[in-house]
């Protein structure tokens, strides 16, 4: 390489570092859009507008959530991930974000290189519900029926590739059963049934399904943490109840484009930590069933890493495809 086409390239080196550091100190200089890419009303919209009032007073700018839903959550994840990365642009992050990579055979964007880590937001588990007047009252009894009628008993869910339909998957692969999946369009939908008995059981989002067992119009079996729920303490984990290895939480999380300098990164994590470690943060998604976080990117980059490896395992293993 000539002398002049290293001098070349030094320049245009100093120019970007300048560039970054430039963005950096004058971030925010304009309202910040987060994008859910989901209907409102949602478990990713719900986190996104209980954090965005808080974001507006610490950054000085207005946060204003903008919802992008179709395609299982790949319309927002690509207008993030083509969005200028210079942090007035954000995703939440949700489950389908690592799962559909695995579901999807082209997609207009990649996981996770596309994307910056900011901050894990929460967790939530699935609730295993099942009809008030079937015959099984524990896990163990939903197996050992299962196993003695293989093919015959069946489960609901919010949809194919949807986090529910892989619980489900996972389970039957953990207890070695045979049961039929029947997909909805929505977990309202599914749960309904659940309750009229039309499908003995749903692994249902905690947020959502918890008050359909505190109503009592479906009986919660277990649930999906790795801990007890404090929004539901009487109900075993899913360990607890005979099944290993079945552990499985819906989340949300902060991600910015790929390329955002890092100096605003780690100004958006700082505030996003603080954020979730506010009482009345923890509190209102500790009703909700939820677990606020506010890991470190490094941490969320792990975690991104080994639910795209888990689930991809899961896929392949049911032959779940979305076209």
């Amino acid at each position: 390489m000539s002398t002049t086409r290293r001098r070349a390239l030094a320049g245009a080196a100093v120019l970007g570092l300048a560039s970054h550091a430039a963005r950096a100190q004058s971030f925010p200089s304009k309202p910040i859009r987060l994008v859910v890419p989901y209907s409102p009303g949602g478990g990713a919209d719900t986190t996104a507008r209980l954090i965005a009032p808080k974001l507006q007073e610490a950054l000085g700018q207005s946060v204003v959530v903008d919802n992008k839903p179709g395609a299982g959550g790949m319309i927002g994840d690509d207008l993030v991930a083509k969005a200028t990365p210079d942090g007035h642009t954000l995703l939440i992050g949700a489950f389908a974000h690592a799962v559909n990579p695995s579901l999807v055979a082209k997609m207009a964007f990649r996981t996770p290189e596309d994307f910056a880590p900011v901050s894990l937001l929460v967790t939530v588990p699935e609730l295993l519900v099942i009809t008030p007047s079937h015959p099984a009252k524990s896990v163990a009894e939903l197996v050992a029926l299962a196993k003695a009628q293989p093919g015959k008993l069946s489960y609901g869910s919010s949809g194919n590739g949807s986090a529910q339909h892989l619980a489900a998957e996972l389970f039957k692969a953990r207890t070695g059963t045979d049961i039929q999946h029947v997909p909805y369009k929505g977990g309202a939908l599914a749960v309904a049934d659940v309750a009229a008995g039309h499908v003995p059981f749903y692994f249902g989002n905690m947020s959502s399904a918890l008050p359909q067992a505190r109503a009592g119009r479906v009986r919660a079996l277990a649930v999906t943490s790795s801990r007890r729920s404090a929004a539901a303490p009487d109900v075993p984990t899913i360990a607890e109840a005979g099944v290993q290895g079945c552990e499985i939480s819906e989340w949300n999380a902060l991600l910015a484009p790929a390329g955002t300098p890092p100096a605003i990164v780690k100004r958006l994590h700082a505030e996003i930590a603080r954020i979730m470690r506010m009482p009345d943060i923890v509190a209102k998604f500790a009703n909700l069933g939820a677990d606020a976080v506010g890991s470190t990117p490094a941490e969320l980059a792990a975690f991104l890493r080994a639910e795209m490896a888990k689930w991809a395992e899961v896929v392949k293993a049911a032959n779940i495809r979305i076209e």
